[in-house]
């Protein structure tokens, strides 16, 4: 078997058969371990975070629709005195009152 066939067909494995062979077997353990403890932690936050997301959108939307409706239900008041405003144009310098003419005179 060549060294390309080697890197074709996977590396073989190099066994330690020293004594310091249990304590790497260990530190592999506690690494996975750790990394696993880890990532388990930053799903957690992140599962939190989102959550946080969609509860504060929730709270937008429904705020949102209180609005519009609000807009919806609001028709425009008349003011009280509307029946005393006038209109007036400039004309030639003179101020012309249009409006102020009772009905029934």
């Amino acid at each position: 078997m060549t060294s390309s066939d080697r890197l074709m067909f996977g590396a073989q494995t190099r066994r330690s058969n020293g004594l310091l062979a249990p304590f790497l077997w260990l530190g592999g353990v506690i690494a996975t371990v750790a990394a696993m403890t880890i990532g388990a932690v930053l799903a957690v936050f992140t599962a939190a975070a989102v959550a946080v997301i969609a509860l504060f959108a929730g709270v937008l939307i429904f705020f949102a629709g209180l609005a519009m409706r609000a807009r919806r239900k609001v028709t425009p008041r008349r003011r009280a005195g509307d029946e005393d405003v006038i209109e007036a144009r400039k004309v030639d310098g003179a101020w012309v009152a249009y409006g102020w003419e009772r009905a029934g005179r």
